[in-house]
């Protein structure tokens, strides 16, 4: 079929999608992750003393619910000081029987400041009825694990991995271990090891965190 030849102050199907495309973003230019409306269901909660009740199956977690920030170290080198890293850790829920945790780490450089974005991951904790717990985890580096464990105490809970998968791409990971606890000043403190396809476990990263909501 013959195309109409264009003419001055003709407006051509891509003109008209620019138009449409800069008409609909007149909306949302200005808003972000944090002012969009909120959605129709229970927001989570990273405090137990807000939002809706916790489900009764998450209470073996309920000190790990709140929102941490603070630095920590890789490997196990006890001449080691100063911190290599800094993190936030959100335990959050909406009221069903599993935990929302998702962290997000930065570098640091030799000065403290931050130098860079760092790993993250995002995943659910989910209470069972035996007393165990899962823990699911996606890595943005491209792995996923599911862990396995308990409470150890009321106030520390160990796991480790029963599965994990990871793309092409994503670093040779095979197995891990992680041991959360609640520290005697309050901080959440753990120790994370990893096994490698070349290497046996060992400690891999440790961080105590400051409670900074909840």
């Amino acid at each position: 079929m013959a195309e109409l030849p264009e003419t001055p102050g003709m407006t051509t199907s891509g003109d008209r999608a620019v138009a449409d495309a800069a008409a609909r973003a007149a909306g949302t230019r200005e808003v972000n992750i944090d002012s969009v409306p909120s959605l129709p269901v229970p927001a989570d909660t990273a405090n137990v003393r807000l939002g809706p009740e916790i489900d009764s199956a998450c209470l073996a977690l309920l000190p790990m619910v709140g929102i941490w920030r603070g630095t920590g170290r890789f490997g196990n080198d006890p001449g080691e000081r100063a911190p290599q890293f800094g993190q936030q850790i959100t335990v959050s829920h909406d009221g069903r029987a599993f935990l929302r945790f998702e962290s997000v780490m930065w570098s640091l450089g030799a000065d403290g400041a931050a130098s860079g974005p760092g790993a993250r991951e995002v995943g659910w904790l989910r209470p069972q009825a035996d007393g165990t717990i899962e823990l699911l985890l996606t890595h943005a580096e491209g792995r996923i694990e599911v862990f396995y464990g308990r409470a150890e105490s009321l106030t520390s809970w160990a796991l480790s991995t029963d599965a994990v998968w990871r793309t092409p791409s994503g670093p040779a990971v095979i197995g891990a271990t992680r041991l959360y606890g609640i520290t005697g000043d309050g901080k959440l403190a753990y120790v994370e090891e990893r096994a490698l396809a070349d290497a046996e476990l060992a400690p891999y990263a440790s961080a105590a965190l400051d409670r900074i909501a909840g």
